[in-house]
Protein backbone atom coordinates (compact mmCIF):
# COMPACT_ATOMS: atom_id res chain seq x y z
CA UNK A 1 0.00 0.00 0.00
CA UNK A 2 2.55 2.56 0.88
CA UNK A 3 4.22 1.58 -2.52
CA UNK A 4 1.30 2.87 -4.31
CA UNK A 5 0.58 5.61 -2.22
CA UNK A 6 3.93 6.86 -3.19
CA UNK A 7 3.80 6.37 -6.71
CA UNK A 8 0.80 7.98 -7.04
CA UNK A 9 1.91 11.15 -4.93
CA UNK A 10 5.29 10.77 -7.92
CA UNK A 11 2.60 10.76 -10.24
CA UNK A 12 0.51 13.89 -9.17
CA UNK A 13 3.40 15.37 -8.93
CA UNK A 14 4.41 14.66 -12.63
CA UNK A 15 0.97 15.95 -13.87
CA UNK A 16 1.65 19.67 -12.05
CA UNK A 17 4.89 19.87 -13.74
CA UNK A 18 3.33 18.66 -16.95
CA UNK A 19 0.46 21.73 -16.89
CA UNK A 20 3.31 23.95 -15.41
CA UNK A 21 4.92 23.67 -18.72
CA UNK A 22 1.73 24.58 -20.58
CA UNK A 23 0.97 27.61 -18.28
CA UNK A 24 4.62 28.73 -18.03
CA UNK A 25 4.89 28.59 -21.85
CA UNK A 26 1.44 30.32 -22.11
CA UNK A 27 2.71 33.39 -19.48
CA UNK A 28 5.74 33.71 -21.00
CA UNK A 29 4.93 34.08 -24.86
CA UNK A 30 6.39 37.19 -25.23
CA UNK A 31 9.50 34.90 -26.11
CA UNK A 32 9.05 33.26 -29.38
CA UNK A 33 8.62 29.66 -29.69
CA UNK A 34 11.63 28.22 -31.15
CA UNK A 35 13.72 30.64 -28.02
CA UNK A 36 11.77 29.07 -25.53
CA UNK A 37 12.54 25.39 -26.60
CA UNK A 38 15.59 26.32 -27.33
CA UNK A 39 16.68 27.86 -24.06
CA UNK A 40 14.59 24.57 -22.04
CA UNK A 41 17.20 22.61 -23.74
CA UNK A 42 19.81 23.88 -22.82
CA UNK A 43 19.24 24.36 -19.20
CA UNK A 44 18.57 20.32 -19.35
CA UNK A 45 21.48 19.47 -21.06
CA UNK A 46 23.22 21.40 -18.70
CA UNK A 47 21.43 19.55 -15.24
CA UNK A 48 22.15 16.10 -17.39
CA UNK A 49 25.51 16.74 -18.21
CA UNK A 50 27.35 15.70 -15.07
CA UNK A 51 24.47 12.94 -14.12
CA UNK A 52 24.45 11.11 -17.63
CA UNK A 53 27.76 12.01 -19.18
CA UNK A 54 29.99 9.13 -18.52
CA UNK A 55 26.89 6.87 -19.16
CA UNK A 56 26.36 8.56 -22.93
CA UNK A 57 29.98 8.15 -23.56
CA UNK A 58 30.44 4.55 -22.15
CA UNK A 59 27.54 3.75 -24.65
CA UNK A 60 28.25 6.04 -27.41
CA UNK A 61 28.56 2.98 -29.88
CA UNK A 62 25.02 2.44 -29.36
CA UNK A 63 24.03 5.63 -30.35
CA UNK A 64 26.17 5.37 -33.57
CA UNK A 65 24.94 2.20 -34.56
CA UNK A 66 21.02 2.92 -34.12
CA UNK A 67 21.57 6.58 -35.27
CA UNK A 68 18.96 7.23 -38.00
CA UNK A 69 16.02 5.76 -35.38
CA UNK A 70 17.59 7.60 -32.68
CA UNK A 71 18.02 10.96 -34.52
CA UNK A 72 13.96 10.38 -35.84
CA UNK A 73 13.11 10.10 -31.92
CA UNK A 74 14.63 12.88 -30.82
CA UNK A 75 13.27 15.45 -33.77
CA UNK A 76 9.64 14.33 -32.90
CA UNK A 77 9.83 13.61 -29.21
CA UNK A 78 12.26 16.31 -27.50
CA UNK A 79 12.96 19.31 -30.73
CA UNK A 80 9.78 20.20 -32.73
CA UNK A 81 6.91 18.32 -29.83
CA UNK A 82 7.06 21.35 -27.34
CA UNK A 83 8.19 23.51 -30.01
CA UNK A 84 4.88 22.94 -31.27
CA UNK A 85 3.33 23.41 -28.19
CA UNK A 86 4.98 26.79 -27.49
CA UNK A 87 3.83 28.37 -31.06
CA UNK A 88 0.26 26.93 -30.23
CA UNK A 89 0.14 28.56 -27.36
CA UNK A 90 1.30 32.09 -28.68
CA UNK A 91 -2.31 31.94 -30.22
CA UNK A 92 -4.98 29.85 -28.13
CA UNK A 93 -5.45 28.89 -24.74
CA UNK A 94 -3.19 26.81 -22.25
CA UNK A 95 -6.97 24.94 -21.02
CA UNK A 96 -7.03 23.81 -25.32
CA UNK A 97 -3.28 22.93 -25.36
CA UNK A 98 -4.03 20.70 -22.44
CA UNK A 99 -7.26 19.36 -23.62
CA UNK A 100 -5.71 18.76 -26.88
CA UNK A 101 -2.49 17.34 -25.79
CA UNK A 102 -4.49 14.52 -23.83
CA UNK A 103 -5.75 13.17 -27.39
CA UNK A 104 -2.03 12.28 -28.13
CA UNK A 105 -2.28 8.71 -26.54
CA UNK A 106 -5.45 7.63 -28.41
CA UNK A 107 -3.62 9.03 -31.72
CA UNK A 108 -0.43 6.83 -31.05
CA UNK A 109 -2.78 3.63 -30.15
CA UNK A 110 -4.44 4.39 -34.08
CA UNK A 111 -1.17 4.35 -35.24
CA UNK A 112 -0.04 1.83 -34.00
CA UNK A 113 -2.98 0.05 -35.28
CA UNK A 114 -2.99 0.94 -38.57
CA UNK A 115 1.29 0.71 -38.81
CA UNK A 116 2.63 -1.87 -36.40
CA UNK A 117 -0.95 -3.62 -37.08
CA UNK A 118 -1.54 -3.74 -33.15
CA UNK A 119 -5.17 -5.12 -32.97
CA UNK A 120 -7.83 -2.58 -31.05
CA UNK A 121 -10.78 -4.13 -29.05
CA UNK A 122 -14.50 -2.17 -29.82
CA UNK A 123 -13.56 -0.42 -26.17
CA UNK A 124 -10.69 1.41 -27.88
CA UNK A 125 -12.28 2.11 -31.26
CA UNK A 126 -15.43 3.45 -29.05
CA UNK A 127 -12.57 5.49 -26.83
CA UNK A 128 -10.69 6.62 -29.60
CA UNK A 129 -14.28 8.20 -31.36
CA UNK A 130 -15.02 9.96 -27.72
CA UNK A 131 -12.07 11.20 -27.55
CA UNK A 132 -11.50 12.76 -30.98
CA UNK A 133 -15.07 14.14 -30.66
CA UNK A 134 -14.22 15.93 -27.37
CA UNK A 135 -11.30 17.55 -29.31
CA UNK A 136 -12.88 18.98 -32.00
CA UNK A 137 -15.44 19.94 -29.43
CA UNK A 138 -13.36 22.05 -27.64
CA UNK A 139 -11.41 23.51 -30.56
CA UNK A 140 -15.05 24.75 -32.22
CA UNK A 141 -16.00 25.84 -28.83
CA UNK A 142 -19.02 23.56 -29.16
CA UNK A 143 -20.80 25.21 -32.59
CA UNK A 144 -19.81 21.73 -33.67
CA UNK A 145 -22.91 22.19 -36.31
CA UNK A 146 -22.00 25.85 -37.36
CA UNK A 147 -18.39 25.26 -39.47
CA UNK A 148 -19.39 27.91 -41.91
CA UNK A 149 -19.28 30.30 -39.25
CA UNK A 150 -16.18 30.00 -37.02
CA UNK A 151 -13.08 31.78 -37.35
CA UNK A 152 -10.38 29.18 -36.94
CA UNK A 153 -7.64 29.25 -34.18
CA UNK A 154 -4.19 28.68 -35.39
CA UNK A 155 -3.12 27.78 -32.36
CA UNK A 156 -6.07 25.14 -32.18
CA UNK A 157 -4.31 24.10 -36.18
CA UNK A 158 -0.57 23.95 -34.78
CA UNK A 159 -1.66 21.57 -31.61
CA UNK A 160 -1.53 19.22 -34.42
CA UNK A 161 2.28 19.04 -35.24
CA UNK A 162 2.52 18.52 -31.65
CA UNK A 163 0.06 15.51 -31.72
CA UNK A 164 1.99 13.96 -34.62
CA UNK A 165 5.23 14.31 -33.39
CA UNK A 166 4.25 12.95 -29.86
CA UNK A 167 2.42 9.82 -31.28
CA UNK A 168 5.34 9.46 -33.95
CA UNK A 169 8.06 9.67 -30.72
CA UNK A 170 5.94 6.93 -29.20
CA UNK A 171 5.76 4.26 -32.02
CA UNK A 172 9.86 4.95 -32.31
CA UNK A 173 10.21 4.18 -28.45
CA UNK A 174 8.00 1.17 -28.28
CA UNK A 175 10.73 0.05 -31.30
CA UNK A 176 14.11 1.38 -29.95
CA UNK A 177 14.20 3.35 -27.00
CA UNK A 178 14.82 0.19 -24.85
CA UNK A 179 18.13 -0.05 -26.55
CA UNK A 180 19.59 2.82 -24.73
CA UNK A 181 20.07 4.09 -20.98
CA UNK A 182 17.59 6.19 -19.91
CA UNK A 183 19.23 9.54 -19.05
CA UNK A 184 22.26 8.77 -21.21
CA UNK A 185 19.56 8.80 -23.91
CA UNK A 186 17.89 12.12 -22.51
CA UNK A 187 21.16 13.66 -22.74
CA UNK A 188 22.39 12.77 -26.13
CA UNK A 189 19.06 13.86 -27.23
CA UNK A 190 19.25 16.93 -25.51
CA UNK A 191 23.04 17.71 -27.35
CA UNK A 192 21.32 16.84 -30.73
CA UNK A 193 18.13 19.13 -30.22
CA UNK A 194 20.56 22.24 -29.47
CA UNK A 195 22.36 21.51 -32.77
CA UNK A 196 19.01 21.12 -34.46
CA UNK A 197 17.66 24.39 -33.08
CA UNK A 198 20.70 26.98 -33.65
CA UNK A 199 19.49 27.65 -37.55
CA UNK A 200 16.00 27.84 -36.54
CA UNK A 201 16.48 29.94 -33.45
CA UNK A 202 19.44 32.45 -35.47
CA UNK A 203 16.38 32.56 -38.61
CA UNK A 204 13.69 33.46 -35.40
CA UNK A 205 15.62 36.29 -34.24
CA UNK A 206 16.78 37.39 -37.66
CA UNK A 207 12.66 37.60 -38.31
CA UNK A 208 11.50 38.95 -34.83
CA UNK A 209 14.65 40.71 -33.93
CA UNK A 210 16.74 39.55 -30.68
CA UNK A 211 14.41 38.76 -27.83
CA UNK A 212 14.83 40.46 -24.65
CA UNK A 213 15.29 37.73 -22.02
CA UNK A 214 16.86 40.10 -19.45
CA UNK A 215 14.18 40.27 -17.27
CA UNK A 216 13.49 38.18 -13.99
CA UNK A 217 9.81 36.18 -15.51
CA UNK A 218 11.73 35.56 -18.32
CA UNK A 219 14.26 34.03 -16.80
CA UNK A 220 12.18 32.05 -13.94
CA UNK A 221 9.90 31.24 -16.66
CA UNK A 222 12.72 29.39 -18.90
CA UNK A 223 14.26 27.89 -14.97
CA UNK A 224 11.25 26.10 -14.61
CA UNK A 225 10.65 24.70 -18.08
CA UNK A 226 14.28 23.34 -18.15
CA UNK A 227 14.41 21.74 -14.73
CA UNK A 228 11.09 20.34 -13.87
CA UNK A 229 8.95 19.14 -16.95
CA UNK A 230 12.09 18.18 -18.65
CA UNK A 231 14.52 16.18 -15.81
CA UNK A 232 12.39 16.22 -12.67
CA UNK A 233 9.04 14.96 -14.11
CA UNK A 234 10.75 12.27 -16.04
CA UNK A 235 12.95 10.82 -13.13
CA UNK A 236 9.39 10.69 -11.44
CA UNK A 237 7.66 9.39 -13.99
CA UNK A 238 9.60 6.48 -14.45
CA UNK A 239 10.23 5.94 -10.40
CA UNK A 240 6.19 5.66 -10.35
CA UNK A 241 6.04 3.14 -13.47
CA UNK A 242 8.72 1.28 -11.67
CA UNK A 243 6.25 1.48 -9.16
CA UNK A 244 2.58 1.07 -10.42
CA UNK A 245 3.15 -0.34 -13.44
CA UNK A 246 2.53 1.52 -16.62
CA UNK A 247 -0.94 1.09 -17.30
CA UNK A 248 -2.28 2.43 -13.83
CA UNK A 249 0.51 5.25 -14.21
CA UNK A 250 -1.00 6.39 -17.20
CA UNK A 251 -4.60 7.01 -15.98
CA UNK A 252 -3.07 10.25 -13.83
CA UNK A 253 -2.14 11.45 -17.32
CA UNK A 254 -5.98 12.26 -17.61
CA UNK A 255 -5.81 14.75 -14.81
CA UNK A 256 -3.55 17.33 -17.33
CA UNK A 257 -7.08 19.20 -18.54
CA UNK A 258 -7.84 19.54 -14.82
CA UNK A 259 -4.65 21.28 -13.62
CA UNK A 260 -4.54 23.32 -16.35
CA UNK A 261 -7.57 24.55 -16.23
CA UNK A 262 -6.84 25.65 -12.50
CA UNK A 263 -3.62 26.75 -13.53
CA UNK A 264 -5.02 28.62 -16.20
CA UNK A 265 -8.20 30.38 -14.56
CA UNK A 266 -6.44 31.48 -11.13
CA UNK A 267 -2.69 32.10 -12.34
CA UNK A 268 -3.45 33.26 -15.61
CA UNK A 269 -6.99 34.97 -15.55
CA UNK A 270 -8.16 32.65 -18.64
CA UNK A 271 -11.78 32.27 -18.44
CA UNK A 272 -13.06 28.56 -18.45
CA UNK A 273 -16.34 27.68 -20.73
CA UNK A 274 -18.27 25.05 -20.00
CA UNK A 275 -17.91 23.86 -23.32
CA UNK A 276 -14.02 23.26 -21.95
CA UNK A 277 -15.36 21.91 -19.65
CA UNK A 278 -17.48 19.42 -21.18
CA UNK A 279 -15.12 18.85 -23.85
CA UNK A 280 -12.00 17.74 -21.54
CA UNK A 281 -14.24 15.48 -19.82
CA UNK A 282 -15.29 13.38 -23.03
CA UNK A 283 -11.49 13.34 -24.20
CA UNK A 284 -10.88 12.34 -20.55
CA UNK A 285 -13.58 9.84 -20.52
CA UNK A 286 -12.21 8.36 -24.40
CA UNK A 287 -8.76 8.41 -23.31
CA UNK A 288 -9.60 6.08 -19.99
CA UNK A 289 -11.10 3.55 -22.32
CA UNK A 290 -8.60 3.87 -24.76
CA UNK A 291 -5.48 3.29 -22.79
CA UNK A 292 -6.76 0.02 -20.57
CA UNK A 293 -4.74 -1.69 -22.57
CA UNK A 294 -1.00 -1.86 -21.42
CA UNK A 295 0.10 1.07 -23.68
CA UNK A 296 2.42 3.79 -22.29
CA UNK A 297 5.69 6.11 -23.24
CA UNK A 298 7.62 7.88 -21.66
CA UNK A 299 7.54 11.88 -22.19
CA UNK A 300 10.00 13.91 -22.43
Amino acid sequence: MRLIVRGSIFMVMVVMFYAGNILVGKAINDLPPFTIAFFRILLAFFILLPIAYSSAWKNRHLFWKWKKPFFWMTLSGVTFFNTFIYGSLQFTTATNVAVLETVIPVVTIVLAAYLLKEKLGRRQWIGTALSLTGAVWVVLDGRILALAEINWNPGDIIMVGAIICWSAYSLLVKSYMHLFPPLAALLVMNAVSIIVFLPFVGGEWLLLGVPDISNADAWIGLAYLGIFPSVIALLLFNRAVHLLGASRSSVFLNLLPVFTMAGAAFWLGEAITWRQIAGAVIVMSGVYLTTKVKTETKRI
